[in-house]
């Protein structure tokens, strides 16, 4: 009895309970929208959908120089001291008000030319101006959540999460129905934008930002130290999206549209479930490494992650495949069913995917910028190669087993790199 109290008084208890409540909102708004876009949008509305959230992913990165981690770990560090802070928010507020004009002007003025490299002959480009307004609340929201994260306010991080999934999905349903695949991008655009307000919301119960902002504390040192983490975030930001829509073009080229909206309705489903563990990571084991003084420490954090989370992750996954199915009916419509070939390709990288993800969060604890680049460039290439040589070969499925292949690949080479954190 005291060891079952044990566990459910502990903190990860508490996280976990909290982010299974946050992924379970997840899937069920996933559940709802998915379903609202497989009908009115169909494979190849989702395909064009798929290009527009791989755009954003980039933006979101080079928008707010892929400050996020660099924010968690530096707000964790400095938390307790109020002068170091004031000098954090305020070198992020005007950091803040640089990157809205010149990214807003950016997308406002060059839209045509966005549209043809996201939609090609398809017209859109009024998703982009409208996004040049939206971009000040984008990069806010974003800096605002990292604060909270670095404050170690997990709770307060999985309630925006939730309320976030909520608002994502009214606006689908809202904007769906009244504008169809327009609609559905509209409601990509605008939902992030206003976790802007939600966040400000949670933060404001623990700073008064009006006492922490001022010109005077700006720290142009911890721009140069935030650089590090921009590097990183343009590897991964951009091109990882980048490299995906490559690979969504080839295989519209080479198999059809449809076949493209397929993979990104079993990217959307991968996405759901990956959630729970990106955001367990995020806020609980991030923060911890970031803290970590040496390799005992490391490993301690890892191997609790290894014994404790991702045992239950490769059951879930083993259960998701045998409900595949029923899962593909649930989701979407009986277009949709040539999705359950790349179930088992998906869940096998993306098992991977879980066991890697925590040794390349050392990059960003440990400021490990080169060795970051090297590795994610490595497998950035393995994964457009394998996509191609292997779409030529296995057709459709040969892109979920490229996914496969290049997360084996990647969690050996981490493995081996970060030997002395694991052994």
């Amino acid at each position: 009895m005291k060891f079952y109290q044990k566990i459910i008084s502990s903190e990860l208890f508490k996280i976990f309970s909290l982010n299974g409540l946050n992924v379970l909102t997840k899937i069920g708004v996933g559940v709802i929208s998915s379903k609202i876009l497989a009908i009115y949008v169909g494979p190849s509305g989702m395909a064009l959908i798929g290009n527009l959230r791989n755009f954003l992913s980039s933006f979101d990165s080079i928008s707010s120089l892929g400050f996020q981690n660099g924010i968690i770990k530096y707000v964790a560090e400095k938390k307790d001291s109020e002068s170091e802070l004031k000098k954090i928010i305020s070198t992020l507020f005007l950091n803040l008000v640089i990157l809205s004009c010149l990214f807003g002007i950016l997308l406002f003025c060059f839209a045509d030319y966005w549209n043809s490299i996201v939609f090609g002959t398809n017209n859109f480009s009024y998703l982009f101006k409208i996004l040049a307004f939206l971009v000040p609340l984008y990069i806010s929201s974003i800096y605002l959540n990292a604060v909270i994260n670095g404050l170690g306010e997990f709770k307060k991080v999985m309630y925006i999460n939730i309320i976030g999934n909520i608002i994502g999905l009214l606006l689908t349903l809202f904007f769906v129905l009244k504008y169809d695949v327009f609609g559905a991008m509209l409601s990509i655009i605008v939902a992030p934008s206003l976790l802007f307000f939600v966040s400000l919301y949670f933060l404001s119960g623990k700073l008064s930002l009006g006492n922490y902002i001022n010109f005077r504390f700006f720290d142009f040192k911890l721009i140069e130290n935030l650089s590090h983490y921009f590097l990183m975030a343009l590897v991964s930001g951009v091109l990882g999206p980048l490299v995906m829509l490559l690979i969504r073009n080839n295989l519209i080229e080479n198999e059809g549209i449809d076949q493209a909206g397929y993979w990104e309705a079993m990217s959307r489903i991968s996405s759901y479930y990956l959630l729970f563990i990106n955001t367990l990571l995020t806020v609980y084991y991030y923060p911890r490494l970031v803290t970590a003084q040496n390799n005992d420490e490391t490993k301690s954090v890892l191997f609790d992650f290894y014994k404790k989370v991702l045992p239950f992750f490769g059951v879930g996954l083993v259960i998701l495949f045998l409900l595949k199915n029923i899962i593909i009916s649930v989701l979407f419509t009986d277009y949709f069913k040539p999705v359950s070939e790349l179930f088992f390709w998906q869940l096998i990288g993306d098992f991977f995917k879980a066991f890697s993800w925590i040794l390349a969060l050392q990059f960003f604890a440990k400021k490990m910028t080169r060795a970051f680049i090297i590795t994610e460039m490595m497998s950035l290439s393995v994964l457009l190669v394998s996509s191609f040589l292997f779409i030529e070969y296995f057709e459709n499925e040969g892109v979920v087993i490229a996914h496969a292949f290049t997360y084996l690949v990647y969690s050996i080479v981490l493995g081996i790199y970060f030997r002395k954190s694991l052994f």
